[in-house]
């Protein structure tokens, strides 16, 4: 298991790690990854991790609505480089429960980022908020 982040609280559990490479039009007029470009990585972790948990497509009666996010960049990156990040849950409320992701240098495991997020879980017809489906995480 990788080293967690500091900020990781006592009760999230290691769920999902994710590769992805950094493409040349992440980066921005200042030479680096746009900071932007970190919340689309950390979605698309996200996104593979419920995926491969739930094994059935989001929203098709429910899915999580993020309620809160937030990024503490810890060095600039540029192309060309490859991500790994792992991605942190702590056990849900009846509808909501936090993420963390930790955005390290796939070569050399060096931090880049640190996010965090809440998802609430919301019905698709009526937006009102649901009970987070069974994601497996221990209370």
């Amino acid at each position: 298991m990788p080293d967690a982040p500091e900020s990781l609280p006592d009760d999230a559990q290691h769920v999902h790690t994710t590769e992805i490479a950094v493409r040349w039009g992440d980066m921005d007029a200042g030479g680096h990854v746009n900071n932007s470009r970190f919340f689309s990585y950390f979605e698309e972790a996200r996104v593979d991790w419920l995926g491969a948990t739930l094994g059935t497509p989001l929203f098709t009666e429910s899915g999580p609505v993020l309620a809160e996010a937030r990024c503490n960049f810890k060095q600039p990156l540029v192309h060309p480089a490859s991500l790994t990040i792992d991605v942190y849950a702590t056990p849900p409320g009846r509808s909501s429960l936090g993420n963390v992701y930790d955005a390290a240098l796939r070569e050399s495991g060096e931090r880049v980022a640190v996010g965090t997020a809440v998802l609430v879980w919301v019905d698709v017809e009526t937006g009102e908020t649901v009970p987070v489906p069974d994601l497996g995480l221990r209370s």
